[in-house]
C-alpha cells in the first residue's frame, strides 16, 4: 500500500472563527482519533496536503503523520484518511478526519479495482460488464494493495473472470464469494427493430375500422 509522509500541529483554538483564520493562513483544521489516544485536534498545511491527495487519487494509503506539539516535538502516528470535507461552491478543503490504524493487526478494507486492456470480445461487438468496482480484503495494512489491477485482454464473448481468479497478494485474504462473476463480456441485447416495426404496423392496420355511414344516407 502507498505510504505518504505528512506533518500536523496540535491546535488549541476551536470554532468557526478560528477555522476561518487558519484557512486564510493556508492551514486546514483536522482531527486524528483512535482507540488508544482518543481525539486530538490538529491543523495541517493545506498546499502539501492537497498535493498528497492528488497523488493518492482516492486510493487507500497509510499516512505517516508526524504530530508536532507546541514545543516542536514530534510523534509519528500511522493513520488513514477517514473523511474529507470540502466547500461545495469553491471546492477548497474545510476539514479532514484521520483514523489511527494498527500496523501489526489485520484489517478489512475495500480495495478499488482497475480494469486494463481491451477484451478480444470487444472487437466482435461484445461489451465488458464489470459487476464490482471494489473488493473486500483482509490482511496487514501494508500488505493490502491500494488498488487491484485486472487484465481483461484475453476475454472473448461469453468469457468471465470470477473473484477466485483475481490475483491476491501473499498474506492477504479476499473476502468475496469465489464463484461471484467479477467481470464478463456479453453481446449487448438489441430489440429486433424490423420485426417490431412490422408488428406495430400490422396492429395499426388491424385496428382500423370503416367509418359507419351517416343515418339517412342513400344506399348504392
Amino acid at each position: 500500500m502507498i505510504q505518504i509522509d505528512l506533518s500536523a500541529t496540535v491546535r488549541d483554538q476551536f470554532g468557526k472563527g478560528a477555522a476561518r483564520t487558519m484557512r486564510r493562513q493556508g492551514r486546514t483544521p483536522a482531527v486524528i482519533y483512535g482507540p488508544k489516544a482518543g481525539v486530538v485536534a490538529l491543523d495541517i498545511e493545506t498546499k502539501g496536503f492537497s498535493l498528497a491527495l492528488i497523488k493518492l487519487q482516492r486510493r487507500n494509503a497509510v499516512i505517516n503523520l508526524t504530530v508536532l506539539d507546541k514545543d516542536g516535538k514530534g510523534e509519528t502516528r500511522h493513520a488513514m484518511i477517514k473523511e474529507l470535507q470540502t466547500d461545495p461552491v469553491q471546492d477548497f478543503l474545510v476539514h479532514a478526519d484521520f483514523l489511527e490504524i494498527p500496523m501489526d493487526v489485520p484489517m478489512i478494507l475495500r480495495v478499488p479495482v482497475k480494469l486494463v486492456g481491451k477484451a478480444k470480445g470487444a472487437d466482435l461487438g461484445g461489451e465488458v460488464m464489470a459487476n464490482l468496482s471494489s473488493v473486500k480484503m483482509k490482511g496487514l495494512v501494508l500488505d493490502i494493495p491500494d488498488f487491484l489491477e485486472v487484465d481483461v485482454t484475453p476475454l472473448e464473448v461469453g468469457d468471465a473472470i470470477t473473484c477466485k481468479d483475481l490475483a491476491v497478494p501473499k498474506g492477504v485474504t479476499l473476502l468475496e464469494d469465489g464463484d461471484k462473476v467479477f467481470v464478463h463480456v456479453a453481446m449487448p441485447s438489441r430489440a429486433p427493430l424490423d420485426e417490431e416495426g412490422e408488428g406495430k404496423e400490422a396492429a395499426a392496420e388491424g385496428g382500423k375500422k370503416a367509418a359507419p355511414a351517416p343515418k339517412g344516407a342513400a344506399k348504392a
